[in-house]
């Protein structure tokens, strides 16, 4: 993932988003109507959607973290070299630049903290009466 480049950071992220954004879809589509009951197997469907949802989170969130770090690193260094030249407007203007993007990436794990309860919320309404996995 990139992390210096902030908009194509979220737009990665988007992608990754797809599955949370179209969860009602995919529990409509996993979940059978009473007629089809007996053609598909719900447990599994919600089981195998269940760990895709995890899957998702953990890997948005870990990549959302390891930003953190890398720009919290680079601002580190931009700090120094602000020390050592402190008229010097390229660094400022770098370094508050890049306090901004470690703000904003911050901001991102909160919407992804939204966005994992949200989806877990309606996974578990939907799917309750075929899968209960344990973290719920």
């Amino acid at each position: 993932m990139i992390c210096s480049d902030f908009l194509e950071f979220q737009d990665n992220l988007k992608k990754m988003r797809v599955l949370d954004d179209k969860i009602v879809y995919a529990l409509n589509t996993s979940i059978p109507t009473e007629s089809f009951r007996s053609k598909v197997d719900a447990s599994s469907a919600c089981e195998e959607l269940y760990s895709q949802i995890q899957k998702g989170h953990s890997d948005r969130e870990s990549v959302i973290k390891n930003c953190i770090v890398a720009t919290a690193e680079t601002l580190k260094k931009l700090k120094s070299v602000k020390d050592e030249k402190p008229d010097d407007f390229e660094t400022i203007k770098n370094f508050k630049a890049e306090q901004k993007k470690l703000r904003l990436l911050q901001t991102e794990l909160s919407v992804e903290e939204v966005i994992r309860e949200k989806t877990t919320k309606l996974f578990a309404e939907k799917c309750r009466t075929y899968f209960k996995p344990k973290e719920l």
